[in-house]
């Protein structure tokens, strides 16, 4: 038995959860990675997964050997690239997964500097919010924005998504331009609705240290980030929004910033990638170019002093339009 194969083989069937998906992953016969599997137990005289014809689940004596060969895998895989740095140009098919924003306005745009540095690299781009499954969608990278919360996966902190209240002008003429969080009273808000988890996001501002959650009475509803900024455009309500929108609809005057003083608290942008990716030269090339382009980036380059920790104190309330 290959033990080092073997390895490979059992680590993306945890992955995957699944031995058909894992052996389409590794274009191998469903039989053999099965097979695989067996003698890899058989040879530790241990049972690694609990199989039923409905769910396949880690042992613990599995889980604890599950880590142990993530770790040697990459320690190799590491070796070998150190070794060949300087000689080796990433290729080969690279799937990314981002927002829409972060992709429309920063990546698409100099995506010629990537392909100019890579161009052995066949790079598939997937806009959008959702949720996705990296190891069983085939994607290698996802650029998202916010906390995560799936410990499995590698994390790289690339940038910070800053964020700012807007209105139009013709708004603000009628309802008047709130001082404070406490005046939104007499406002209305348009709402972004979360495209992962379905719900409605209420206003955040950052007051005296504290992050203030504000849930304000809205007509109106949108999951689109476009369609947000369009609404707010039309005069139909408050709304907060990535900066990098907002730019041009406040240099050209169609839209005015609220509330300066009570800025959003910014969010983390973070490329995550399944462990058995997190050294792969495509992953490390593109990462890194992303992580230099956000650097240069007025909307999602270094925090502006408006970030807080994960653990500061949230402040709740509700405010209704008056």
């Amino acid at each position: 038995m290959d033990k080092f194969h073997a390895m490979q083989v059992f680590t993306r069937v945890v992955e995957a959860n699944s031995f058909s998906r894992a052996s389409d992953s590794l274009n191998l016969p469903r039989g053999s990675v099965t097979r695989i599997v067996k003698d890899l137990e058989a040879f530790l005289k241990i049972r690694l997964l609990n199989r039923t014809t409905r769910s396949l689940s880690l042992t613990s004596e599995g889980a604890a050997y599950y880590e142990r060969c993530v770790r040697i895998l990459s320690e190799v895989e590491q070796a070998e690239g150190e070794l060949t740095t300087d000689t080796r140009t990433p290729r080969g098919k690279l799937r990314v997964d981002m927002s829409g924003a972060l992709g429309k306005l920063v990546v698409v745009p100099a995506l010629d500097d990537f392909q100019a540095r890579f161009s052995d690299i066949d790079l598939s781009i997937g806009f959008g919010d959702r949720f996705v499954d990296l190891v069983q969608e085939g994607i290698d990278c996802v650029i998202r924005v916010g906390a995560l919360g799936d410990s499995t996966l590698v994390a790289r902190r690339i940038g910070t998504y800053h964020l700012v209240t807007v209105a139009s002008p013709g708004y603000l003429e009628r309802r008047g331009t709130p001082r404070s969080p406490d005046d939104l009273e007499q406002h209305v808000a348009v709402n972004y609705v979360s495209s992962r988890t379905g719900r409605a996001i209420n206003l955040n501002f950052i007051v005296d240290g504290e992050r203030v959650n504000i849930r304000m009475r809205s007509r109106l509803a949108i999951n689109d980030g476009d369609a947000h900024i369009q609404c707010a455009i039309k005069g139909l309500g408050l709304v907060q929004v990535p900066r990098l929108l907002a730019l041009p609809y406040l240099a050209s005057g169609e839209l005015v910033e609220v509330l300066p003083d009570f800025r959003p608290p910014s969010l983390p942008i973070s490329a995550v990638y399944p462990h058995s990716r997190h050294l792969s030269p495509p992953v490390r090339a593109f990462v890194d170019w992303v992580a230099e382009l956000f650097a240069a980036c007025p909307g999602v380059s270094a925090d502006t002093g408006m970030e807080l920790p994960p653990d500061s104190p949230v402040r709740a309330r509700q405010v209704s339009i008056a």
